[in-house]
């Protein structure tokens, strides 16, 4: 493989894609270049990526010959898509078939696909015990992603299942983070009982998919599974209190309770947290630290996360 072979990164003004193209940038020994694909290459974070060094391309998930001409020539290509920007499992599951197609006709050696479990095999559609979503879905951003795996299966495309976790970067962003309550006290809340959630820093979501690619085809056919921490709702409260020198507490509610908050995806969130404290030895069976330390030698813990984040984390 030549040294200067192209990785192509869907999404690479995004969490996962920013954090690999980054990671090949920063890298002044990397084996690759990095192709930044987005929609919009004149924004801030794409003429970033350029300033950087990336070669930046315009494509679209929802346009097929855009996407063959962004992975031409390239040796690998990063795979992802954004369920939050359109709440639709369906379109996951469109864009991620063509994304497969345009990778095999492109001829693209190694695709890492940033995918996630069906929970369906875990939890049929006629289960009671969780209620069923948009009429065919358990955790519909978790659901298509699993199921899409397929579209690479069926071309036969050279394809690492990669499996992600909860980011830590979730209590700065996404509106995770500590609430004020009626009392005055902090508090997360979760549905998770005492489960362990695997999470880890987003920044090393990407380095991880970027040791894959390192490694060759070790990894090829296979599913790798990342985290870089299994912490009960407890032990992350814990660490807040820590990291921000006030008490946070973790108030557990039930998956009924978390469903009906009235925020956007408060349905699919409340699943999926159920999903994983109701199946957390299988799901965390299926995420490695060791394995996610292998491919990125600088994991970070959480407490080393809330040393570097603490500060840009939102009291509501």
């Amino acid at each position: 493989m030549a040294q200067t072979a192209t990785i192509a990164i869907v999404g690479a003004t995004g969490v996962q894609g920013g954090g690999l193209a980054r990671a090949i940038l920063e890298d002044r020994d990397a084996p690759f270049t990095a192709r930044a694909i987005t929609r919009k290459p004149d924004a801030e974070p794409a003429r970033s990526l350029a300033h950087m060094g990336a070669e930046v391309v315009q494509a679209d998930l929802d346009d097929m010959r855009s996407l063959v001409s962004a992975f031409q020539g390239a040796h690998g290509a990063f795979c992802v898509t954004n369920f939050w920007e359109h709440f639709s499992p369906d379109k996951e599951l469109a864009q991620t078939e063509r994304m497969a197609e345009a990778a095999s006709r492109a001829g693209v050696q190694h695709v890492v696909w940033s995918t996630l479990e069906d929970t369906r095999k875990f939890l049929p559609i006629e289960d009671e015990r969780m209620p069923t979503l948009m009429g065919r879905y358990k955790v519909p951003h978790y659901d298509a992603k699993g199921e899409a795996d397929r579209f690479f299966l069926e071309r036969e495309v050279p394809t690492t299942y990669y499996r992600t976790s909860f980011y830590w970067d979730n209590f700065i962003h996404f509106g995770m983070g500590p609430k004020t309550q009626p009392d005055g006290s902090l508090a997360i809340t979760f549905p998770m009982g005492e489960g362990r959630l695997p999470g880890m820093a987003a920044a090393d979501i990407g380095k991880c998919a970027y040791g894959i690619f390192r490694r060759g085809d070790e990894f090829i056919g296979k599913t790798v599974g990342v985290a870089g921490g299994f912490l009960t709702g407890g032990e992350l409260a814990a660490g807040l209190s820590r990291a921000m020198g006030r008490e946070v507490r973790y108030n557990d509610v039930s998956p009924e309770m978390f469903r009906a908050f009235e925020f956007p995806g408060a349905q699919d969130l409340g699943n999926m947290f159920q999903f994983k404290r109701d199946f957390e030895k299988q799901y965390c069976g299926n995420r490695s630290i060791e394995l996610a330390r292998s491919l990125n030698p600088e994991l970070q813990s959480f407490d080393t996360w809330l040393e570097r984040h603490r500060h840009e984390i939102p009291i509501d």
